[in-house]
């Protein structure tokens, strides 16, 4: 015979409480401490996904003029409400655990699939606007580099010199696009913005006759590098903690199966005596 005492546990012999998937019960460990540990990469995970969705925010600010698809955020704002919901998320459980309570972490379970099968949306929708990406520069940068006058005070203007600069470019294709665009034309002074400029070129000034202190690049295929990298970052983010919260989910499934059908737990908490 074996007793049983609130608090205490002791194994009968014979009786083999190891699990091949999960460290906590090959080790042993307290239901409590495995929902705490979940607890704590969720809160993680929440951060993560947070910080992930601001820098889409703040990258998309910097070429919202060369996309005009505000859809493109989408992913972005799910992942941000992912983070905040999974940190309550991890609270239920840690609450549920500590409380004993089945229902609680039954729910815990159920809301964690939810925003599991949210994050498989979120990269679909991922894949989907990565694919449009392409389109959607090529249409709006023709736009934005049109209207450029070479003034700060102006958006556009603003945002083609800062492209330029940060991406080492100049203009769509190559600089010689800059020669149809009717600021060039008015200017008619055969140069381009300084922002085309190359960083070690100290002298240059824009001109069209040293084209070797220009950038060889155009901005559209770097613009569009750039976003579909962003993209991919949201998907990856999207993938990885999809994976933390199966981890979440197959802990409490165990630890909810382990409490339902080992009459030993219902004694370990009632206190008793095990025949």
């Amino acid at each position: 015979m074996i007793t049983f005492k609130t608090g205490t546990f002791l194994r009968r012999p014979g009786i083999n409480f190891s699990a091949s998937c999960i460290s906590i019960l090959k080790n042993d460990y307290s239901d409590k401490d495995c929902v705490i540990r979940t607890h704590l990469q969720l809160t993680g995970a929440a951060g993560i996904l947070c910080y992930v969705g601001a820098y889409v925010f703040i990258t998309y600010d910097d070429y919202d003029h060369f996309f005009e698809d505000v859809y493109t955020l989408i992913p972005a704002v799910v992942i941000i409400a992912v983070g905040a919901l999974l940190f309550i998320i991890g609270l239920i459980g840690c609450c549920a655990t500590i409380r004993e309570s089945r229902c609680g972490l039954a729910t815990f379970v159920i809301i964690l699939l939810l925003v599991f099968v949210t994050e498989v949306v979120v990269v679909v929708l991922g894949y989907v606007y990565r694919a449009k990406v392409e389109n959607e520069v090529d249409r709006s940068i023709q736009k934005v580099y049109k209207t450029y006058n070479g003034t700060n005070p102006d958006a556009a203007s603003r945002a083609i010199d800062y492209v330029q600069r940060q991406l080492h470019c100049c203009g769509i294709h190559n600089y010689s696009d800059w020669e149809n665009t009717d600021w060039f034309k008015e200017t008619k002074n055969q140069s381009v913005p300084l922002s085309c400029c190359r960083e070690t070129a100290s002298s240059c000034n824009g001109s069209l006759a040293h084209p070797s202190n220009l950038y060889a690049e155009g901005c559209e295929a770097l613009v569009v590098k750039k976003l579909q990298e962003i993209m991919m970052h949201v998907i990856w983010a999207a993938l990885a903690f999809a994976a933390i919260q199966l981890l979440g989910m197959l802990c409490a499934c165990i630890v909810l199966c382990r409490r339902s059908r080992d009459p030993a737990y219902e004694l370990l908490i009632t206190g008793g005596t095990y025949a």
